[in-house]
Formats: C-alpha cells, structure tokens, sequence
C-alpha cells in the first residue's frame, strides 16, 4: 500500500501516512529545513498501571515507575552498549520522554538520517532485561527520584495535582517511589513491554528534508511485523471533589512558587478533545494571556511577574486548568483568580476582545509549523488523542463566541479551586 497523503491549503501543510506492514503508523511531514528531527512513542504512559490484553485472563498491576523504567532501559542492549554511543557515530542528538500518558524516543540530525533512525528503530523493538543490570537501573533512578524530592518545581506540580485528584493515578510520579521501583522485575518488564510496545500501539513521526520513501525504507529493514492485540486499561474511580485545597512545602527558593489547579471533567471522545482544547486555550488567553485585563492589572500592581503561565492540561481520563508563577503572596493570586473567573461570568468579554483573542491563539498554531521538533512531538499528542494537527487550526477558527461563553459558565468551576505553594525555607 502506498502513502496516504493528507494536505491543508489553507496552511500550505501536508504530510503522509503510512500503516506499515509492521503494525506500526507512520506519518512523515516533509519540510526543507536543514534539521530533520524524528520520533518514535508508545501510548503508554505512568496512569497505565493496571491492564490487559485480549490474550490474558486477568489484569495485572504494575508498581509505579515502571513506563519511566522501561524508557532508560531500552537505550541499553544485552552487551551494555548505550544506545547514544551508536547516535554519535551519525551525529544524532538524541533523547526521550515519559509522560502521564505517552513514552516517546527521539532524536535530531543534520545528516546519515537513515543510519540515525536505523538505530532509533532497532533499539526500541530490541529490549533487554536482566536481574544484574535491573538492579544497577534502580540504584540510578533511586538517586533521580531523591533529587527530585529537593526540585522545587516538581514538587508544586506533583503537589497541586495531588490535591486535585484523589484516587487518579496522573496525582503519583512518574518516576514512582524509591519502594515501588524496587519492586521491578525482569518478568514485568517484559510483560509491560510486550503489551505496549506492539507497533501496533505506537506511530512514527518524522518532520524534516527527508521523503516517505526513505522513512519507508528504514522501517522495512528495521522491522518485523507485530500481531495486532486489543489493550484494556482499568483506572481508580475518580470523585468530581477535590482532594484538598491547599498544600504548602518549604524548600530552597529565593521566592514563593506556585501551581493553582482547577479540575475538569474529562473528555469522553477524540472529537471533544480537540475542541474543548481550542476552547479552553481562547479562554484561558481571554482570561489570563499576557495582554488581558487580569495579567496587566496585576503585573503593574506586583502581584504577579513575567513567570506567570497558564495552561489546559488534558488526557484518557483527567482534565485540569493549571495557572503557575512565582510571587510574594501565593495565596492573593489564587483569589484573584477566582475573582476574576466569577466576574467573567457574571459579565463575559466583548464580541471584540473574543475575535482578538482567536487570532492570538490561532497564529500562535501556526507558528508553531516553523518547528521540525514541535511538529513531530506535537503531531505524536494529536495521533494518540485521535486527531490530526493538520485540522486543529481551523478547529480553533470555528469556536464561536456563544459557545465560548457557555462553557466558561459551565465549567471553570472556582469550587474545584486548589492552590501548592512552595514557600522559602525559614531561617533558623
């Protein structure tokens, strides 16, 4: 089968698609930059702890950290070779990511594009776990996750999102525990791996100078078919109640930082992901961008500075507004916040500063086509969502005033309001 080709005018955009004879998708967006960057990913994340597949009986439960484990193992093959030491033979820059919901392995070079993902593809479908080098792994990521109990800013964010959800695994870290790492297996390892990381789970995404065919030929070479199998994943039942609506820590800050979270209502479909998420980023920009109301008036007062940010975070079963920063006083952002959103729907924006607004964040999209890197990691989010960045701008062109506001009304709910706070260490 050829590549499907999938083209926007509008934008002058256009990629192909390819369901590989492996099982695995692939999508290949030409653009004439001197960097080609590519990326490889799973849709399984650290949420996915307890699961199946049709081939099993039952479900089975995994410690915490084991995607976050799975990604350091993998760049290591059975003779201890490091999988960067072979990128730096071609010049490819490598690297790679767990989230909540993906795990993603990438890379980007200026040339030997092939040779580079030669070695993307057969590291990843090549894993080796052993007890020796097992337990080698948990000593390294034991010390990762101990720095990170001293990282101020995972630590506000870990905090806010477990005074948000209350059974939600997306509240844990990604990494897992010192204890729950500990507990992994040769025998898990293989297990997770072979259930997510079916090339029929995961999709290729390369953004550069290159052209399907060579992408093509790589992946002919590099890969076996995999037997496609049906994935069922089970999550805590998660209250519409927050959990608590402060939690504060002490650390080395110079200043306060903060993560206020307002929790949603997750989405139940790929078509309401993407346009409650061009919804949600008019609105946010409406209400808190650098050139809103709220954003100048507290900015000229002190109360808030140039770190202030705002975002909607969203995935299979969570939702959530976070508003971070750094400031003197934590607390009288978060009011203002809430003040702020209740006043909105009291009195909504004008049909003017609307359309403003849209065009912000609509520009700010297509920007965002200018970036091989931001393309690709960008179009991987869209796929496992089951949607397609090629459509998302003209998704934000269609929200309309009405609705905008209707959902400012019905959601944004200050009630499910929580703020983690940072706060200097006193001294002694």
């Amino acid at each position: 089968m050829s590549f499907a080709v999938k083209e926007n005018k509008t934008l002058n955009e256009k990629y192909y698609f390819k369901k590989h004879k492996s099982g695995l998708s692939v999508y290949v967006f030409p653009k004439k930059h001197s960097n080609t960057f590519a990326l490889i990913g799973t849709k399984y994340g650290s949420i996915d702890t307890t699961f199946k597949t049709d081939r099993d009986s039952d479900f089975l439960t995994i410690p915490d950290g084991v995607a976050h484990f799975l990604e350091h193992k993998l760049f290591e093959d059975e003779h201890g070779n490091d999988a960067f030491q072979r990128y730096a033979k071609y010049g490819g820059n490598a690297n790679a990511f767990t989230s909540f919901v993906r795990t993603a392995y990438l890379f980007s070079c200026t040339n030997n594009f092939e040779d580079n993902l030669e070695v993307l593809l057969d590291f990843v479908t090549h894993p080796f776990f052993s007890e020796e080098s097992i337990k080698k792994e948990q000593g390294i990521i034991g010390e990762e996750i101990r720095m990170y109990q001293d990282n101020p800013g995972w630590r506000v964010f870990f905090n806010m999102l477990g005074a948000m959800y209350v059974n939600n695994t997306v509240r844990k870290d990604i990494a897992g525990t010192v204890e729950s790492i500990s507990q992994i297996t040769p025998d898990i390892l293989y297990k997770t791996y072979n259930t997510f990381y079916n090339l029929n789970n995961m999709a290729l995404c390369v953004c550069g100078d290159v052209t399907a065919e060579q992408v093509e030929s790589v992946c002919d070479k590099a890969l076996e078919p995999s037997e496609e199998i049906t994935i069922e994943r089970i999550f805590p039942e998660e209250p519409e109640r927050i959990n608590q609506e402060r939690v504060t820590l002490e650390l080395e800050v110079a200043q306060p930082i903060f993560n206020i979270g307002i929790k949603d209502v997750p989405v139940s479909s790929p078509e309401e992901s993407i346009k409650r998420a061009a919804v949600y980023e008019i609105l946010l920009q409406l209400l808190f961008g650098k050139s809103s109301d709220f954003y100048n008036r507290h900015y000229e007062s002190g109360l808030i500075n140039n770190k202030f940010a705002v975002s909607f975070d969203h995935d299979r079963n969570f939702a959530h507004i976070e508003i971070s920063g750094s400031c003197d006083n934590p607390d009288d952002v978060k009011k203002a916040v809430c003040e702020e959103i209740a006043l909105r729907k009291n009195v909504f924006f004008t049909k003017e500063e609307f359309d403003r607004a849209k065009r912000v964040v609509y520009a700010n999209n297509i920007y965002n086509f200018d970036s091989t890197e931001v393309i690709a990691t960008g179009f991987l989010s869209f796929v496992f969502s089951g949607n397609d960045m090629l459509e998302y701008p003209s998704i934000v062109s269609s929200v309309s005033y009405e609705e905008s506001k209707e959902r400012l009304m019905s959601s944004f709910d200050i009630n499910k309001c929580v703020i983690s706070i940072v706060f200097p260490k006193k001294t002694q």
